[in-house]
Order: structure tokens, then sequence, then C-alpha cells
């Protein structure tokens, strides 16, 4: 390395450990009173808009309606216009006669002549009510006879009856629509009832939307080593849109100063508020900061909040204008994104305050939180014996998925470091409804599983699934948190798998066989063309081989602690969740061997040394068994269309004894 390349490595290394950009963390409610002290939350101005583009505005002000509607007085039903005084006395036996006018009232067609008494006139449902009629009678209610051209009335008719008088719906000057009221369906209909062809609503506030960072491809971009899809930049933009706002996707800036610092200035020229994600955490790359405090007064009012996701949330104001940099972990950009920009978003374009739906359900499981900081708790929903559970999803600030996996999220004071088992939390819906799904299976993750589950659907029924191991689903099962507890856990007494671990009251159905085995990249000496065992022996020899464990309590790891014994070789305590991360590891180089199915293997190119056939199975509480989810999916195990989905995987459905 060149003296100036090592000297620009020193330098960039001694940024690094210096950590230049500091936090000074507030609380949660002093970052809402900063932020809304530096920027109203106060509607935009109107705009007008053509009626048909008004679906969804909040209207700038009240609407008083410019005519009559109905602008006339009409005929409600199919039948005859007249004179409610000519009827009085009619019966069956004594029915009124009444001459016909010669002139049919069809809708759209304005009367020519008057009803005298004596008289009525055909008219039609919407049809204008002609002079000197006072009535409708219903075609049922009369006798026609064509020979004289007349009608007799079988019965009395009020005055008014069947008369839809003018202004009746909608009065000339009559306020019909608030300020601040959204824009449905209903109501377009009122207000082109009322002839009015475009209205004045506020401005939909436009929100830039930026993601930053080297590590980030665009979707449909070709990952390269190290790189991650910008998953944030998407979730924002359709965020801000569910909100009332218009999203002005500006794509990825790099980690460059020069770069972001332009990108910003453009996106504050054309948008009302400005969201950035990523760039806010203590590290070399994240120049935000210092970007932020060039654009002018007031600049940064808050960087660093005490919630637990999105500590590094950073809010500034410029030119009049938010700007928001959320963390670059997708459950924290939420999180944060959720608590100061939507209220905003909203309060621009004109909306309230967003209705949080809460139930009330119970916590397990003694949860454990950082004192200091509000912590946001992930969780899913199942129905137990006493009510509602919330279970906890086991995924951090950098899952994609916990949004989307979960049914809510509940808040640990600052004030607490955790939650008692038992306690209840008031966990806020993240979507319409609260019913729970249909089934809960809580386990170990198989992509069997997965294709099973689709299946269910199918036969309309909403499953919900938890990955936390074998072991923790058997726990979960034991607390009466879930239906079925996805599990292949071998007893190495007996030699088999899943039955032994069972308690009372516990009954298992079989699932499918699965080939587990050692994974290694292919042509490595050392595992090529050995059995498992002889290539795990090898391994341990070679100080510079590493391994890739799993997770305590599942199944894997057991077979795992069997080949290894007492042995700690190099990526011991390197223990992820699933089969997936462990083939990535070893395919990516950071690991040299582990142990995972034979199905992941082959997705990921990597050589395989069968070591076992495990069961992969559920247990269920046998009291449950007819229950109509847990009954359709006991009874789909068994169809030819499940065998077909796990063959295609490479399974091998039923079969066997646990």
């Amino acid at each position: 390395m060149s003296a100036d390349r090592e000297t620009d490595f020193t330098q960039r290394l001694a940024a690094a450990a210096r950590q230049e950009q500091f936090l000074t963390v507030m609380s949660r409610e002093d970052a809402h009173a900063a932020f809304r002290a530096a920027l109203p939350h106060a509607a935009l101005p109107p705009e007008t808009v053509p009626l048909a583009q008004a679906l969804g505005r909040v209207l700038a002000g009240d609407i008083a309606s410019p005519i009559d509607v109905p602008p006339f007085d009409r005929a409600l039903v199919d039948g005859f216009a007249l004179r409610a005084a000519d009827t009085e006395g009619a019966n069956a036996a004594r029915p009124r006669r009444l001459a016909l006018n010669r002139e049919i009232l069809a809708c759209g067609i304005a009367p020519t002549g008057s009803v005298a008494a004596g008289t009525a006139t055909p008219i039609a449902t919407g049809g204008m009510i002609p002079r000197g009629a006072d009535a409708v009678v219903m075609v049922e209610q009369t006798e026609f006879f064509e020979d004289t051209l007349a009608i007799d009335v079988t019965g009395p008719v009020r005055p008014g009856q069947f008369v839809g008088y003018a202004g009746a719906d909608m009065a000339s000057g009559e306020t019909v629509l608030r300020k601040g009221a959204v824009v449905t369906a209903r109501e377009i209909g009122m207000l082109a009832a009322c002839g009015l062809a475009e209205i004045a609503v506020v401005r939909r506030p436009r929100v830039a939307v930026l993601s930053t960072g080297d590590e980030l491809v665009a979707p449909g971009g070709e990952l390269r080593p190290g790189a991650i899809y910008d998953s944030n930049g998407a979730i924002v933009a359709a965020s801000v849109a569910e909100n009332g706002g218009e999203p002005v996707p500006l794509g990825i800036v790099r980690d460059d100063e020069a770069a972001l610092d332009g990108a910003l200035r453009d996106a504050l020229t054309q948008s009302d508020l400005v969201v950035l994600s990523g760039g806010t955490s203590k590290g070399a790359g994240d120049v935000s900061h210092r970007i932020l405090s060039r654009l002018g007064p007031p600049g940064i009012l808050v960087h660093g909040v005490a919630l637990k996701p999105g500590k590094p949330l950073c809010l500034a104001v410029a030119e009049g204008k938010a700007v928001v940099v959320l963390p670059g972990f997708p459950t924290s950009a939420m999180f944060t994104f959720h608590e100061f920009v939507v209220p905003l978003v909203r309060a621009l374009a004109g909306l309230p305050p967003r209705e949080e739906e809460a139930v009330s359900a119970r916590l397990p499981q003694r949860l454990t939180s950082e004192l200091g900081r509000t912590e946001f708790v992930m969780a899913s929903l199942a129905q137990a014996a006493d009510g509602l559970v919330a279970l906890p999803l086991p995924k951090g600030s950098g899952s994609v998925t916990a949004f989307s996996q979960a049914d809510g999220f509940f808040a640990v004071p600052a004030a607490r470091s955790g939650v008692e088992a038992g306690e209840t939390v008031s966990v806020v819906r993240l979507g319409a409804g609260v019913r729970p799904p249909d089934l809960t299976i809580i386990g170990s993750h198989c992509i069997g599983l997965d294709r099973v589950v689709g299946l269910l659907a199918e036969r309309g029924f909403r499953a919900r699934t938890v990955w936390v191991g074998s072991a923790g689903g058997l726990a979960a099962l034991r607390r009466g948190e879930c239906d079925l507890a996805a599990m292949h856990l071998l007893d190495p007494e007996t030699g088999r798998y899943n039955a032994p671990f069972l308690e009372p009251g516990m009954t298992l159905a079989l699932g499918w066989r699965r080939l587990q085995g050692v994974v290694f990249r292919k042509n490595d000496a050392r595992f090529e063309g050995r059995s498992a065992a002889d290539a795990v022996n090898a391994a341990l020899a070679d100080p510079d081989a590493v391994m890739v464990n799993r997770n305590a309590g599942s199944g894997t790891r057991l077979l795992i602690d069997g080949l290894i014994g007492a042995a700690r070789p190099a990526g011991f305590w390197n223990q992820p969740r699933s089969h997936n991360a462990v083939a990535a590891a070893v395919a990516q180089g950071r690991a040299d061997w582990g142990v995972a199915i034979a199905s992941v293997a082959t997705a990921y190119g990597l050589g395989f040394l069968p070591l076992a056939q495990e069961h992969y199975d559920f247990a269920y509480r046998e009291a449950d068994r007819e229950k109509p989810a847990l009954a359709a999916f006991l009874a789909l195990l068994r169809t030819r269309a499940a065998d077909a989905a796990l063959n295609e995987l490479g399974f091998k459905p039923g079969g066997g004894e646990s």
C-alpha cells in the first residue's frame, strides 16, 4: 500500500473509531414538543381539482348547495299524479274514477298541462309533479279502462303521498359538507347532485423520499457482496400515500457529502417535507448531520430520541420545511416514521390524527426492557382459553418482515425495566380488525410448512407462524399460546424424534421427513468425498476451519451437539436461527461448514454430506383436535395436494414413527 493510500486509510479508520457524530438523546415527549414548536402542523393552502379527481381529498372549506336537490317536486313511484281530495272515501267497493290527461310525464319531461279536479296524469318515478297535483297514487292501487281512458282509484290517497319535494334532500344554500371532510364515493355523489364540477381541497403535501447508503441497491438491480435492496424507500413512499401525502421518490444517494448535500437541497426545492432513511447513526459513513447544519436555521432540532427501536432519529427544519432523517433499519425507520412523520403529513394534508385501534392482551412471559427508553415491541396475537395473548416477535430493528408479520405493537414505558409475565398490555393494531388468526403455529421454520400453510389458506383458514425453534414452540404450546408446535427434536437416549418430549394431553401429528447433513463449499478437500462424521472430525482438527452453529433449543442444534461433543471450534458461538442463515454463511465464505437440510444446500449451491432423516412433526393439545382450523390442518397433511407440494421440495411426507 502506498504512503498516500496508507494515510487515507488511517484517517478513515480514525474517523470510524472516534464516531465523530454524537447523539444528544431527548425524551419522546421533548422531541415531539421541539418538532411542533419549530414547525406548525397545519393544513396546506387549498387547490381546485375536478370532481373526478377529488376522491380521498380533504375539503378546504364548507360547501353549500347552489341549488335545491331535487330541484323540483317529483314522483317517488310509478303511478298517477292527482288531487288527493278526489280520492276521499274511495274503497274497493266504491272506487273513485278519474279521467286521464293526454300527457305522460317521464323522467326529464317538463309538464305542459295541469291536473284539474277529477283528472290524473300518468307519471314515472322521478317525473316532475304537474301543476294542480298534490299526490301520486301507485299503479298497483288503480284499475285502467282503455275504452274511456280513465282509472279507478281503490283507496284514499293522502296529500303529499309519494311526492318528493324540491330541496327535500338538499336545500339551496344549505351547508352539505364541512371543511376537513374526506371525500369518499358518497361525497362525490352529493357534490355531483349539486352540479359542482370542481371543488377546493387541501393541497396534498409533496414528500421527497431519499434513501442513503453505499450498501443500497434499487429493487430489480443485481446485489453485489455486502449490498442489500432498498426497502425503506418503498415503504416510506407507500406510507406517505396512505396518510394523504404525495410521495416524490428521489432514489438512492451514496454516502458522499457533496452528493447528499446537492440531493437534499434539490429535494427541498420540490417538496413540502423531506424524509431520508439511513445516515443517522454514529458512523463514519453518516454525513447527513453535517449537511443539515448548513441548510439554514433552525437546523437540527433533535438528534437522538429515547425510543427503542429508533434512537438515532434526526429532526430538522430548513427553509420552513421539515427534514427528517430516519434510522436505516426498517423496523426502526417505520416506528419513527409513524411516530413523528405521519402526524405532520396528515396535518399538512388536512387529515385528523390516525385513530389507532387497540386491544388488551396478556403477556405470557416476562419481557425485559432498557430503562430510560420507551420500547415498542412488535407482537402477534393468539387466542388462548382466557383471552388474547400477545406474543413478542423475535426480530430486531433490522427486520423487514416484522411489520407485515405482526398484528400490532405495545409500548414499554421508559420508566420500566420490563413487563412481568401475566401482565395485560395494550396492543395497537397494525391494520383493520381485531380478529386473531384462525391457527397459530410456533416452532421451527420449514419451507414445507410455508407451502402447507398456503394450501390451508386456499381452504379458508388463516394461519400465523412464529419461528422460535422447536423447544420454543413446545414451550409455547405448554403455555397455551399456540395451536401447533412445529418441531424436530431428537432424544439422544431413545434415538426417537419429538414423541419423547410430549407432555400429558399432547398429541403428535406426523409431518414429513427432511434430510439433514453437513453443508460446505464444493471442492473443499476437507469435506468432499468423505462421510459426514469424518468430515466434521477433519474440520475439528483444522484450526483454520470455521463452523456456523445453530441456536440453542433447535432440533438441528441437538444434532450438532452430538457431532462435536464438548469441542468448541471457531464459529461455535455464531448461532443463527435458520437453515438459510447457515447456508448463506457458508456460501459467502464467512464459515466453512454447518448443518442444514438438503433442499437449502441445493438452493445455495453447496456440497452436502447426509447425516440423518429428521422428523418434522406437529404437537397439539388433544382437547383442541376438533377446532375447525386445527382439524383442517391435520386433514390437509394427509392429502395428495400436500404430498405433492412436499415431494416437490425434496421432503418425504408422513410415514415412519417419531
